[in-house]
């Protein structure tokens, strides 16, 4: 009976702690939010902010905080969401670290495609999203055609995304190279990340589909749970762990495309996010929610980093993410092989 008390106490303190992260995140964005609506050229003090936010305000605070501003802030915390959950989920899954959307190749081939519509068929707007929304889907199915034998394993699922990433990147930049300068300016942006121009249908489609996501997942939480203890665990517990394996990880490429056709290869975001959640939270589980707030205080954070650290320059989310994520990706590989040493 004492075991029993133990094992429910520890359960308690593990979702305290996962809430706190969680919570503690939450507050981040709205910090940061509050900020970047201030922050600007066109200067609009704290009290007027929460003015229009309230419902008054002048017409010009309203225009310069409501069309102009918010739509970028809510644009990075959900992509930073559908990104978190999305390396949330593929780490938990194939109980790798390096496990991430970008590194194996799925923002990458969402990239190519985006490009190929703009560069190839002159396609533009909803097109090119659908094109980078399929590219990433088309990825990650052949990365599971490929690494799938009598089941799917980890190691080979890696190494195939990882081969796939080199493979995409190299086709974008053929398809930059002998593309015209201003054709190849305009397809930058999807090699990049940034969600300055994110809004209206495409935002509202941002927003529907993560949600959509992080309700399905919120279902697959017990054999995502499950699955981070290993297969056999997995199946002892009553759980199918190839069935849940491919449902868990269909929903996570299906964030990683959503975002990704309307930001572009936000680079990092899906392998550091669930990492510090994990961090904070402690026990080694997927803390997926934990991981979606903090992926959203990072992209946000990141954004407005970009947009106010040095006067008269901004600089593209990805660039911030990936000046962030690079020497994090280095000191995890270190990491591991003075582990494995």
């Amino acid at each position: 009976m004492t075991a029993v008390v133990e094992v429910a106490e520890v359960r308690r303190s593990s979702r305290r702690r996962h809430s706190a992260v969680a919570g503690i995140g939450i507050a981040v964005v709205v910090a940061l939010g509050f900020t970047a609506l201030s922050f600007g050229a066109a200067g609009v003090s704290p009290d007027r902010v929460l003015a229009v936010l309230l419902g008054g305000g002048d017409r010009l605070d309203r225009f310069v905080v409501l069309d102009l501003r918010l739509p970028r802030i809510l644009a990075a915390v959900f992509v930073g969401v559908a990104f978190a959950l999305a390396g949330a989920v593929f780490q938990a899954t194939l109980r790798n670290p390096l496990a991430s959307p970008d590194i194996l190749g799925v923002s990458t081939g969402a990239s190519l495609g985006a490009v190929w519509a703009i560069l190839v068929l002159g396609a533009g707007g909803a097109l090119v999203a659908g094109a980078a929304f399929g590219g990433g889907l088309l990825v990650a199915f052949v990365i599971w055609l490929a690494a799938w034998r009598r089941g799917l394993h980890g190691v080979r699922f890696v190494l195939v995304g990882v081969g796939m990433a080199y493979l995409c990147g190299s086709t974008v930049a053929w398809l930059l190279a002998r593309s015209d300068v201003r054709e190849a300016q305009t397809a930058l942006h999807w090699t990049v990340g940034s969600v300055a121009d994110v809004r209206g249908d495409e935002l509202t489609a941002l927003v529907v589909g993560t949600v959509a996501c992080a309700v399905a997942l919120a279902f697959a939480t017990r054999p995502l749970r499950a699955l981070v203890l290993g297969d056999e665990h997995a199946v002892a517990l009553g759980i199918r762990a190839d069935a849940a394996r491919v449902v868990l990880l269909v929903i996570a490429v299906a964030l990683v495309a959503m975002a990704t056709s309307v930001a572009g290869p936000v680079a990092f975001v899906a392998l550091i996010a669930p990492a510090i959640a994990r961090r904070l939270a402690g026990g080694g589980g997927a803390s997926v929610a934990a991981a979606g707030a903090v992926g959203a205080a990072l992209t946000l954070a990141a954004d407005v980093v970009g947009q106010f650290a040095i006067p008269d320059f901004t600089a593209p989310l990805g660039v911030v993410t990936g000046v962030i994520g690079a020497p994090y990706l280095l000191w995890l590989l270190a990491r591991t092989e003075r582990t494995r040493a």
